[in-house]
């Protein structure tokens, strides 16, 4: 009965992903660089206006995964369960992830992948430097690697190398688990190089970023003047059931204190995290949490938010006000797309936007044309175009150019 009852799903699930899989990831129309020439002209007055007040060269996108099977030479890693249908669900996830991506065929994954994220960036006028994201593989506060917990695996080795070949593009954000046994060394040697960003996504690998066994990891950080993007609140995108509590924003108060300067990835705006401040210990929105540190005095000059995500459809609707309005934010934060999320259709709802009054009816035709060609323009140029609903208000544009406060010494 079990064995006909998994028979049963994978056979649904296959079923589903041959006739649903490019609507739910990859549903595009046109090639990105035919936008310039055939774009309507509300389209293109959407666009003229998200990069008026952009100084060029300035533009700067902090948050773009690359992914990959290693057939490169790469090194990069996706756990077999995503690429198995023993495991339907994640084999649709895998599926869906890589329709979005613009990856035909799995033999020339890696290549592919990239190949459509510079076609996109390439396509976008003033199209700065986007951060390319490694990941760490998982492991134990003893030191322990653990690849059966590692979902995928990105070497700073491939970050660095695409970086280079192509520097008009991609800037390198290298990720070095603090629990690794050689983790100060790898500091070390990055930095060397000219790393300065480090991606945690603590939910995912296992990071307590407040156990003190990582102190001398922090201080090897501020010798090299490094900046940690950490992801807060719930995670999604990447199995974390078991670690979720890992992404509550006062666990980087621990970074805070050695001096070291952190951007909180997505603002925290995505489900619930234990209140350690409180005596009970309640839960209560990750937003709130991430909304105390900023107003927190002390890391006035430390603590910065990144905005990727906060469109999607999950996200509370009081949230995405509330960044519009504090405004007296808005010079510590930083723009991320999460590509390749903003090209996966189904996480895409500019209906409800529209329904909860951030963007026009017209203005989501328009954007929607934009998406069509190119997603990782659409989700800039949305976020330029969404305002509060009342006020009027929108996001700054210095959120989407280099900020100084993070190049300080």
């Amino acid at each position: 009965m079990i064995k006909t009852w998994k028979i049963w799903i994978i056979g649904i699930t296959v079923s589903l992903s041959s006739c649903l899989v490019h609507e739910m990831g990859g549903s595009f129309s046109h090639e990105p660089e035919e936008l310039a020439t055939q774009a309507s002209p509300g389209a293109q007055r959407l666009m003229q206006q998200a990069f008026q007040d952009i100084k060029p060269g300035q533009f700067i996108d902090y948050h773009i995964h690359v992914l990959g099977l290693g057939n490169s030479g790469s090194g990069a890693y996706v756990h077999p369960k995503l690429q198995s249908w023993k495991h339907p669900l994640n084999q649709l996830k895998f599926q869906v992830y890589t329709s979005a991506a613009g990856i035909k065929n799995l033999e020339h994954a890696d290549q592919e992948y990239i190949q459509r994220l510079v076609q996109l960036a390439r396509a976008i006028p003033n199209h700065g430097k986007y951060g390319i994201l490694a990941f760490d593989q998982f492991y134990h506060p003893d030191g322990r690697n653990d690849p059966e917990h590692t979902e995928f695996y990105v070497p700073n080795e491939y970050v660095f190398a695409l970086s280079e070949q192509y520097p008009d593009v991609f800037m390198p954000i290298i990720s070095v688990h603090p629990y690794r046994p050689d983790a100060l060394e790898e500091l070390e040697k990055w930095a060397k190089r000219g790393a300065r960003y480090i991606k945690w996504l603590p939910n995912a690998t296992g990071i307590d970023p407040s156990d003190p066994r990582i102190d001398p990891y922090y201080r090897k950080m501020k010798e090299y003047n490094m900046v940690l993007l950490s992801h807060t609140g719930e995670e999604q995108a990447v199995e974390a059931e078991q670690y979720q509590r890992l992404g509550n924003p006062l666990l980087l108060r621990k970074p805070l204190e050695h001096g070291v300067r952190v951007i909180m990835a997505h603002c925290a705006s995505l489900g619930k995290c234990e209140d350690l401040d409180h005596p009970d210990r309640k839960k209560v929105s990750c937003f709130e949490l991430f909304l105390r540190m900023m107003e927190d005095k002390s890391w006035e000059d430390l603590l910065f938010g990144e905005i990727s995500a906060l469109f999607l459809f999950n996200r509370d609707p009081e949230t995405i006000a509330t960044v519009l309005e504090r405004q007296d934010l808005h010079p510590r934060l930083v723009n991320g797309s999460d590509y390749p999320l903003p090209a996966i259709n189904m996480v895409i709802h500019t209906r409800k936007l529209a329904s909860d009054g951030f963007i026009t009816a017209e203005e989501r035709k328009y954007l929607n044309e934009i998406y069509s060609y190119n997603p990782l323009l659409f989700d800039y140029v949305l976020k330029r175009t969404v305002k509060h609903p009342e006020s009027g208000q929108r996001l700054s544009s210095s959120i989407f150019q280099l900020n100084p406060a993070l190049e300080g010494k």
